[in-house]
């Protein structure tokens, strides 16, 4: 593939000549230099200038769609010529929704490493819609999201049931409650995850089953990890709402409890999320490693 190419495809998903320098290991002058020789072949800009930031012309979102695509014919060319070898190696880029990346890849990707350690893997953390624009960018080749909304411009496959729940910490004046009424959430300070994320996707959703709209909540605070979410109950008298298999580590321990819900479920299935008709090998064999793991 023609390296010019592969510099266009660094600057175009960074916005940046200096990262995409950092990216390849080349010069940010050797970066400008590739990007000239495209425009002049072309005969038209790339990007254009606005402010202290670059964005992509027309043009050059029409080449990054081309290069997106011969990327992916690339990966899936190295994976088949490496089957015939039976080596199996490549580069898969992955982006996962936090939840996912934080507590069900590690131990599968520990395990896959070790099978395949001529794959080299990376993983892009973020809420679910920065996965899907991650990967409408061409970032990474797969994602793995918990939301329920869908782009119609990627495909999504199933793998793996999830559960939200409404947990406290065991030192909480809460503590008491084994189980609420849903009139009862709503008049108690919940912490919840930040706009955008899937988990309060998932909630929005279910709430809206029993004619609940997430402004109807007393909510205290919303924030970006669930991590900080579980420490921030640690040291106050709220409730969160979580995927169960985030908090199983403290509900083993005993410093959070499950409060239940009557009549009330929040579930939502994991899922993987490709662009439509650019499979790839390597991502297809990883998906049913997945599948097979769990």
């Amino acid at each position: 593939m023609d390296f010019r190419l592969k510099v266009f495809h660094s600057v175009a998903c960074n916005l940046s000549f200096t990262k995409a320098s950092r990216e390849l290991y080349i010069s940010q002058p050797a970066i400008s230099k590739h990007i000239h020789e495209l425009e002049v072949q072309y005969k038209t800009p790339l990007f254009e200038r606005v402010g202290s930031r670059i964005k992509l012309t027309r043009a050059g979102e029409l080449l990054l769609s081309h290069t997106n695509l011969l990327l992916s014919a690339y990966r899936q060319l190295d994976f088949e010529m490496n089957l015939l070898t039976n080596n199996f190696s490549g580069e898969l880029r992955l982006g996962a929704s936090t939840t996912i990346s934080q507590y069900v890849l590690p131990p599968i990707l520990s395990s896959f490493i070790k099978k395949f350690p001529d794959i080299r893997v990376s993983l892009l953390n973020g809420n679910s819609r920065n996965i899907e624009q991650a990967l409408w960018e061409g970032k990474i080749t797969l994602g793995m999201v918990e939301g329920s909304t869908r782009q119609n411009t990627l495909h999504y496959s199933p793998f793996m049931k999830d559960e939200l729940v409404v947990v406290t910490h065991t030192g909480s004046k809460f503590a008491h409650f084994d189980e609420l009424t849903l009139e009862q959430l709503r008049s108690l300070p919940l912490v919840l995850r930040e706009n955008g994320s899937g988990t309060l996707e998932v909630l929005e959703t279910a709430l809206t089953t029993h004619q609940i709209k997430l402004s109807q909540l007393n909510v205290l605070m919303q924030l970006g990890s669930t991590e900080s979410i579980k420490l921030f109950l640690e040291n106050s008298d709220a409730l969160g709402i979580l995927s169960v298999r985030a908090v199983t580590r403290e509900l083993m321990s005993g410093s959070l409890k499950v409060i239940d819900i009557d009549g009330f479920k929040a579930e939502r299935m994991f899922s993987f999320v490709e662009p439509l008709g650019q499979n790839s090998g390597l991502e297809e064999s990883f998906i049913r490693y997945v599948e097979r793991y769990c």
